[in-house]
């Protein structure tokens, strides 16, 4: 296994979005909506292989029409989030099961350490980009519309489109770690980051910049750590994020 910088921008890259994301999916009580909305992804990538085409395109496309029918269902009986979130993830699962097999199943719960073509690098870092400038960009919006949807609708903010963005920007996010966690680790990026800047910050400014550092921090080490000790990127990734979270627990 050889360093790749390619790998390392990207990593870099998506730990900051999701560094991003994660703090609002986390004030956004969506902590575990992230591992379930990851696995949407699931059959997506089955039927990308049975195609022949590459698999986190299908990962992808997954993640979106998951999205969007979580948005609807959500919109059209007024259920909560994470419930609609639940029963999608199950069907995807047991669809992603149904049409995956061996090893390509295994690379597709805990990623793979394949090389990166500059497309996809190129593409990742690019989408980053996009979804860094949406938070960035939003981020006012999105704390008011969750500290009052009411306020925000009367400030002239369409709650329900601006829901539908962050669900399919938090999407994207998830898409961002396929190639490298997986969908069964994918989520802890999004999430361990921002639940340890919870714990260290006293603003939205600082949770923010502390949940970046630290994903980025998460994703540079261990992906150093897996190419310097041999193993996969995905569990080394996660496992320094969760460091960082229990030295986090240190501060009264």
């Amino acid at each position: 296994m050889t360093f790749e910088p390619s790998a390392l921008a990207l990593s870099v890259g998506a730990g900051a979005a999701a560094g991003l994301v994660g703090c609002f999916a986390v004030m956004r009580r969506m902590t575990l909506a992230a591992d379930a909305i990851s696995h949407i992804a699931l059959p997506g990538i089955g039927l990308a292989i049975l195609l022949r085409i590459h698999p986190i395109l299908g990962g992808v496309a997954a993640l979106l029409v998951g999205t969007i029918v979580v948005w609807g269902i959500e919109n059209t009986t007024r259920m909560a989030t994470e419930t609609i979130i639940g029963v999608v993830f199950s069907t995807a699962l047991a669809i992603g099961s149904l049409i995956t097999s061996g090893d390509d199943l295994i690379e597709a719960l805990f990623g793979g350490v394949g090389r990166l073509t500059a497309l996809e690098a190129t593409l990742g870092l690019v989408v980053a980009l996009a979804v860094i400038s949406f938070v960035m960009w939003h981020r006012h919006r999105l704390v008011l519309a969750l500290v009052s949807p009411e306020i925000a609708h009367t400030a002239g903010i369409d709650v329900r489109r601006l829901n539908l963005y962050f669900l399919l920007v938090f999407a994207l996010t998830i898409a961002l770690g396929l190639r490298y966690l997986g969908v069964l680790l994918v989520g802890s990026l999004v999430i361990i980051p921002a639940a340890t800047a919870k714990r260290l910050a006293r603003s939205l400014r600082g949770m923010l910049g502390i949940s970046v550092l630290a994903s980025i921090a998460s994703t540079a080490l261990g992906t150093w750590l897996s190419f310097a000790l041999h193993r996969t990127p995905g569990s080394m990734i996660v496992l320094v994020a969760a460091t960082f979270f229990f030295l986090s627990l240190l501060r009264r």
